[in-house]
């Protein structure tokens, strides 16, 4: 089902491009060895390229360029095997030399797709317009003192891959899925850790809005907007926006806005430049970047297993459904603890501890997978307790929270707590017995045709053996006396 806005005068279409800007993972910068790490004293990460000293020259760090690839081959895009870095030229305060290094007309990927996933199950595939490298700004800092700016240029010269969307975006929800799985798959590769709070990932939102079956019409961009709620609001309200403009008589101008999550607005920034105020050409310091098809195979065969494939063998290796297999494979960490649970094992019951009571214990205390206090080894033993029925599901989920709590092993705290399950059916059957005597009228009422109780005499026949009776044996024990 389309998703649309109603305005006063009938429904109206989004239609929404997206402009990633994803910093690549390498040890140093793109044309200088400069640290690229995250964070350190302000202008301690910056060589004489990166300040823009005269006379200085860019030179190409490989492993960018290998990232880039890496991502393109992740995305199914085309590599181009020549590409050309362009300057860029504009003025920043924390642009020291007045241009950004960039790829304007020959990036070093071109069209790919991206399949999404939306709540009601529908999938759709996102087109990928280009993937092109450029160099990263410093930054501004504007809290620093009262009567000045700061500029930190730890930042400046820093790998960045643009990865632009076709417009194939039709709604909020569609932009955020499109989002998180551009960012799962650039944390499997390698190529971008994704922290959008620290600014490793950022977007540009493309939103114009239309009546159905129209031509495109003007669209504005929502600069850096550095998460995925805050990029999915921003559409909402400048759609709305737009379509009173529309619907007013007015036209909506192509420009550059900033979005107000604090005021619920987009606020108008400059006018929307075109290719030409950039005044790009190529860089006269850095010859085309020329690639060997070979170098691009060798990467694509160390590619990782990447979360469609591995969510599709999961559903085919361990016969779970489509929807937890998308839980499993969200981050490569889980993947893998859960494989490692899963291994030898009923992979569906593996599922739905991973899936529910450990995802419901690492919320609530507020940890990741890579921390959590029961290893994948430590839960798979407790599975095995299950499995030759040495526990039962309920007394599962106590051992669980005393393994959450003391960290100590499945097999020790049953140990510990006499809580090993009773397959004794001499014992099973006194239980049985002496239920069935106290409850005599029961008796009579299940044998007049009340099926549902016997419900009520497992349950009680369990509370008299605290919970450890098998309980299949009981089933088996009620039936037969019944």
């Amino acid at each position: 089902m389309s998703y649309t806005l109603e305005g006063k005068t009938g429904t109206w279409e989004i239609v929404v491009g997206l402009e990633v800007h994803a910093q690549v993972i390498s040890h140093s910068k793109l044309f200088s060895g400069a640290s690229a790490s995250y964070g350190g004293e302000p202008n301690t990460h910056v060589s004489l390229v990166d300040a823009g000293f005269p006379g200085m020259l860019p030179v190409l760090n490989q492993e960018c360029v290998a990232q880039a690839i890496r991502t393109g081959l992740g995305l199914r895009a085309r590599i181009n095997l020549e590409s050309r870095f362009d300057r860029k030229n504009y003025f920043y305060a924390d642009l020291p030399t007045g241009y950004q290094i960039s790829q304007f007309t020959h990036p070093i990927v071109g069209e790919g797709t991206v399949e999404i996933e939306l709540g009601d199950g529908t999938v759709r595939h996102i087109g990928i317009t280009r993937l092109h490298m450029e160099q990263d700004a410093g930054k501004s800092m504007h809290d620093q003192d009262p009567t000045r700016s700061f500029i930190d240029l730890n930042r400046a010269g820093v790998a960045l891959m643009e990865i632009v969307s076709e417009p194939d975006i039709r709604s909020p929800e569609e932009a955020g899925a499109y989002l998180r799985k551009l960012r799962q798959i650039l944390r499997y590769l390698g190529t971008c850790d994704g922290n959008m709070e620290e600014g490793s990932m950022r977007a540009d939102v493309n939103v114009s809005v239309r009546r159905a079956g129209e031509p495109f019409r003007t669209r504005c961009e929502i600069k850096n907007v550095n998460s995925i709620r805050y990029v999915m609001h921003a559409i909402e309200v400048e759609a709305t926006r737009q379509i009173e403009v529309w619907e007013g008589g007015g036209e909506v101008d192509q420009e550059t806005r900033l979005f107000d999550p604090s005021r619920n607005e987009t606020r108008s920034l400059r006018s929307k430049e075109d290719a030409h105020d950039y005044r790009y050409f190529p860089d006269p310091d850095l010859l085309p970047l020329v690639v060997e098809q070979a170098w691009v195979d060798e990467l694509e065969r160390a590619l990782p297993e990447l979360p469609d494939d591995k969510r599709d063998r999961f559903i085919k290796q361990y016969g779970i459904p489509r929807y937890d297999a998308s839980v499993l494979v969200a981050e490569q960490a889980i993947a893998d603890y859960y494989e490692e649970v899963a291994r030898g094992r009923d992979a569906r019951l593996a599922a739905n501890w991973v899936t529910g009571d450990l995802f419901g214990a690492l919320n609530r205390t507020g940890r990741s997978i890579q921390d959590s206090p029961i290893s994948a080894q430590a839960l798979g033993g407790m599975l095995d307790l299950m499995a030759d029925k040495t526990i039962n599901g309920k007394i599962a989920k106590e051992v669980f929270e005393d393994m959450l709590e003391t960290g100590d092993s499945a097999a020790d705290i049953v140990e510990r707590k006499g809580l090993k399950q009773v397959t004794d059916t001499g014992a099973i059957d006194a239980a049985v017995a002496d239920v069935l005597a106290r409850n005599a009228d029961k008796v009579e009422e299940y044998r007049g045709g009340k099926d549902r109780l016997f419900g009520f005499f497992v349950g009680q026949v369990m509370k008299a053996m605290a919970g450890k009776a098998n309980p299949a044996i009981v089933n088996e024990a009620l039936k037969k006396v019944l």
